[in-house]
């Protein structure tokens, strides 16, 4: 699948853009501040629904507007889209599919399709398990849209489980009225989804580690180990039925702890990635050479797998050439440049090797134009 256009209305810094692009490499260039990275975001959000720099909405609307519009046209295999997104911070955002407004949000997931990279991604191996276990969930909801739901309703369970331990620490303990309702709801919820996650690292684990070689161009070896928060922190069956019996028994025998601390401390909110290059962990020890070629390989790994059903997703990669070496650059150009659609920014053109050479677009003060 490819972007045919992509038009804004009051998005981050423009009050109106309209590109058309086209297959192959389109490079966005331009010094930094001039809105490069806010037509990609636009992009990745219309995949997402969701920002790669920013958690909630409110920044994507221009200053001074209180809504922002993204359409994104779209050509799959089977169909021509449209999908149009209206970002209403505070309020529930609306959105249409082919003109026909759609009940839920999600119902549009997967139409459009992006993996991106960004330098944000270093975060992924560097940083705290929620970035990790975000990037399982994210990409589990691009290969099958469904879990967005199951997502959404764990971490509501998560929240209302998290409220009735802490207002029953509040007032001096004991097992509060209703805890087995919502221990039934988060092992139900629970399982499913670290099933989903259990599926998907078996999926990407190969595809990491010839990655990892790929870009970081040497023979050393990658691996991925998904580590629950119960039964030894052992990679667990991914047979949901075994890990709802599996998360039964750590709610039970850990009941006293939740009281006491009043917060959830079973289930996959609490479940780590690790990630780990040669005998070392990669965080904590990896280089910073080192780390990114495995924050690549993750990205080349999720294009891998939502490629498996048949169209390409659209790559993107966000400021990234400016942060490897030329190594690095040339090795992970070689191995994107054959996909459909290649969204590429940079501030200096000189810094995306040939291989991604295509139509260049120049961006200066909210203008758009060829090179």
């Amino acid at each position: 699948m490819h972007l045919t256009r992509l038009a804004l209305t009051d998005f981050r810094s423009y009050a109106a853009a309209d590109v058309s692009l086209e297959r192959g490499a389109t490079t966005l260039t331009g010094s930094n501040g001039q809105g490069k990275t806010n037509l990609v975001e636009a992009a990745y959000y219309a995949a997402t629904f969701g920002s790669h720099r920013v958690a909630a909405d409110a920044p994507l609307v221009r200053h001074g507007a209180d809504r922002a519009i993204i359409r994104a046209a779209v050509s799959g295999a089977d169909r021509d889209s449209l999908i149009e997104i209206e970002v209403n911070p505070g309020r529930a955002n609306r959105v249409r599919l082919n003109r026909v407004p759609l009940p839920r949000p999600r119902e549009a997931l997967g139409v459009l399709r992006c993996v991106l990279f960004a330098p944000e991604d270093l975060a992924v191996v560097k940083g705290d398990p929620d970035q990790r276990r975000r990037y399982l969930d994210d990409l589990l909801v691009a290969t099958r849209p469904r879990y967005a739901g199951v997502r959404s309703d764990y971490e509501r369970v998560v929240r209302q489980r998290s409220a009735l331990l802490k207002s029953a620490r509040a007032r001096g303990g004991g097992v509060p009225r209703g805890l087995e309702v919502w221990d039934d709801q988060l092992v139900a919820t629970g399982a499913e989804l670290t099933a989903g996650r259990l599926g998907l690292v078996a999926a990407i684990r190969p595809h990491v580690a010839v990655a990892y070689s790929a870009v970081s161009g040497t023979a050393s070896d990658s691996a991925l180990r998904y580590r629950p928060s119960f039964r030894g922190n052992e990679e667990p069956d991914p047979e949901p039925g075994k890990i709802a019996a599996a998360l039964r028994e750590e709610l039970e025998s850990r009941q006293r702890a939740e009281l006491e601390r009043g917060v959830c401390l079973v289930g996959p909110h609490r479940d780590e990635l690790e990630l780990s290059i040669g005998e070392l962990p990669a965080r904590g020890y990896a280089s910073h050479g080192e780390s990114w070629s495995m924050a690549l390989a993750l990205r080349l790994a999720a294009f891998e797998v939502l490629r498996s059903d048949g169209e390409d997703p659209v790559l993107i990669l966000d400021d990234v050439f400016a942060e490897l070496d030329a190594g690095r650059r040339g090795r992970l150009a070689g191995l994107v440049a054959g996909a459909e659609q290649v969204l590429v920014t940079a501030a200096v053109g000189d810094d995306v090797p040939p291989e991604l050479s295509g139509r260049r677009l120049t961006v200066a003060g909210g203008v758009i134009a060829d090179d």
